[in-house]
């Protein structure tokens, strides 16, 4: 019995889960949002850029969401500069002209600061939040707002993609991103979402307000305000035609410095201030599979990499003494065939195999009922090639962080 017999545990929790998000597809799947004529009734609409440095992409993002397909009278832009030392707030001012856009400066204080700045000016009925490097399709506002017809839903994601990915890294992102789209689609359906991204998410304002409005969350002010939501009762749902892009990292730094962001964020909510949602029945589906495995397949992705390592370095060893005791004449003589046979084949890998299959079939998914354009071949050849090793990367960085209680910057 190899050390490889521990890995399989979580090999078969992965599948399992996998399994759980298609299931839930087939027998209960989530809503589609149903865009109608706008009316009277249609609620108004109040969309937050909170910014800081973002000189570079502060305008298209102000372009995307001038072409929004939504009545004018009912939407209000706030563009929100917090403390920027570039010219951010000159960009801004480029697009004073339009009577539903208004302009914030304030002092640095973080995201979740300028977020609550902006909500406190607004009478609007939802308010949503769109990250100053992401770009909405102009279908994206009618998709997202009906998913407030249901009155205990108390906010709603979007379908993110990457921003015009340009190397492997990006378009492993991008197959991400679409595997994202399929198990916020799944977990919807079951009221399972535990986190409201940056680009697009939206809230009932009379909702925020009760709550009182966006905290510093351990960086991912997001996350808690779902985590929130989900404390008190309410629903989050998914609009998966709701396309918005966003700007991902171009090398492998940048993503581990954001993604490490991510997990350490969610541990330490979880951990923390929400620990009691874990493992609770009140919270159906939320605290009794998705908190708990979410958490598990963190451990576990550790795990199995370093697995990985071992059995790796073990069996390097091996062939290097075997290869110590062939003659070098034997060695160097011709081998023209290859039989597929010899191919060292065992339940490890093929549980490995049987996963990565399941996630590329997630991937598609994904991309089918969000409408995704564009040719995938290329991120699901990055993702299968690339994703598993760069992973434990940010997953041991974020947890060592929490571990010893070490607190990064936003940008460092």
């Amino acid at each position: 019995m190899g050390p490889e017999v521990f890995a399989y545990p979580f090999l078969f929790m992965a599948i399992f889960i996998e399994s759980f998000i298609l299931v839930t597809l087939l027998s209960k799947p989530a809503r589609e949002a149903r865009v109608r004529g706008f009316s009277k009734e249609t609620p108004s609409v109040a969309i937050v850029v909170p910014c800081w440095n973002e000189s570079k992409t502060i305008a298209a993002t102000c372009e995307s969401l001038l072409a929004l397909e939504y009545p004018k009278e009912k939407l209000e832009i706030i563009l929100v500069d917090d403390g920027s030392t570039d010219t951010t707030a000159a960009v801004m001012q480029n697009f004073v002209q339009y009577p539903h856009i208004r302009i914030m400066l304030k002092e640095n204080g973080g995201k979740h600061t300028a977020l609550n700045a902006a909500i406190a000016t607004t009478q609007a009925e939802l308010v949503g939040c769109l990250d100053a490097d992401s770009f909405v399709e102009p279908s994206a506002l009618g998709e997202i707002v009906s998913c407030f017809e249901d009155s205990e839903v108390a906010a709603a994601t979007a379908a993110m993609s990457v921003h015009q990915p340009k190397n492997l890294l990006q378009r492993m992102q991008n197959a991400e991103y679409a595997f994202g789209i399929t198990l916020r689609h799944a977990f919807a359906s079951v009221n399972g979402l535990y986190v409201t991204p940056g680009p697009f998410s939206f809230y009932r304002r009379s909702v925020l307000e009760k709550l009182g409005g966006f905290n510093y969350g351990h960086q991912t002010e997001d996350m808690e305000m779902a985590l929130r939501i989900q404390r008190e009762g309410y629903k989050i749902e998914n609009a998966p035609r709701a396309r918005v892009y966003t700007s991902a990292p171009s090398t492998l730094s940048l993503l581990i410095k954001q993604r490490t962001r991510w997990i350490s964020g969610f541990l330490r909510n979880i951990l923390g201030d929400y620990r009691s949602l874990i493992w609770s029945r009140r919270h159906g589906v939320l605290g009794m599979l998705v908190l708990p495995t979410s958490l598990l397949s963190i451990g576990s992705g550790i795990f199995l990499f370093l697995m990985a390592v071992v059995l790796f370095a073990r069996d390097t060893f091996t062939a290097i003494q075997v290869h110590a005791g062939v003659p070098l004449t034997y060695t160097m003589l011709p081998y023209n065939s290859f039989d597929w046979f010899y191919i060292p084949m065992n339940i490890y890998m093929l549980l490995g195999i049987v996963t990565l299959v399941i996630s590329i079939s997630l991937i598609t998914i994904g991309k089918r009922i969000s409408k995704t354009p564009g040719n995938f071949t290329l991120e699901i050849i990055s993702y299968a090639i690339l994703y598993a090793f760069v992973v434990p990367l940010w997953l041991i960085t974020a947890t060592s962080d929490v571990a010893r209680g070490k607190r990064r910057g936003w940008r460092y």
